[in-house]
């Protein structure tokens, strides 16, 4: 494994819960808009689960932050997240899923987003809120330990309805490649997001991505 801050540095099967010294993300969630990077929303009750074969994204920053949103009961909360950004992405093989519990009559509901099997998803200005991840990643000229404020190589800190400190830990680098993602998240959101060979689904019971 290697230390250096600037170069190539490797953590295989890392696993991230807003813990400062580890980097990166994966990707995914649903496209927001086509454009214009989404401003401020409350968070839903409910985490959902990503898979991928492969991110490679390009202008990468991740930093701490607390999402505010409801529970599923309505009651107002915070969520601690690594918000990992990156300039551009490309994701392989990507699955979405999120599981709504206590249906009348049909107990949990659960929605599967699959795409990027056959041509990568792409995305710009793509922002994921990380509650938990692992992969096997690989970053190329990464800083650790900027000020959020001061990082150069990402898309910048998001605004909206997160709350995180401009003066606190991020980390930074060139290029980011992540192998056999497994994410939960709260949140994402893009200026694009374009999601080749889409395909949805419903199903009763819980089925997951992982």
């Amino acid at each position: 494994m290697e230390s250096q801050v600037r170069g190539g540095t490797r953590w295989k099967r890392f696993a991230v819960v807003m813990v400062p010294s580890v980097a990166a993300t994966a990707a995914i969630g649903v496209a927001l808009a086509q454009g214009a990077l989404a401003a401020s929303f409350s968070v839903s009750g409910q985490s959902f689960k990503v898979t991928a074969n492969q991110l490679d994204g390009t202008g990468f920053v991740q930093y701490g932050a607390l999402d505010q949103g409801y529970t599923l009961t309505g009651d107002k909360t915070v969520h601690p997240v690594a918000v990992s950004a990156f300039k551009s992405a490309t994701i392989q093989n990507m699955c979405q899923s999120v599981v709504t519990p206590g249906i009348p009559l049909l107990g949990s509901v659960s929605l599967t987003l699959k795409a990027g099997e056959d041509k990568p998803v792409e995305a710009s200005n793509l922002y994921i809120d990380v509650a938990d991840l692992e992969a096997d990643a690989t970053f190329t000229n990464i800083n650790i330990g900027v000020a959020a404020k001061d990082s150069t190589k990402g898309p910048g800190m998001k605004g909206g309805n997160e709350q995180s400190n401009p003066n606190g830990f991020a980390q930074e680098a060139d290029k980011a490649v992540l192998k056999n993602v497994k994410q939960t998240a709260w949140a994402t959101t893009a200026g694009t997001f374009k999601l080749s060979g889409l395909k949805m689904s419903l199903s009763t019971g819980t089925h997951e991505c992982y």
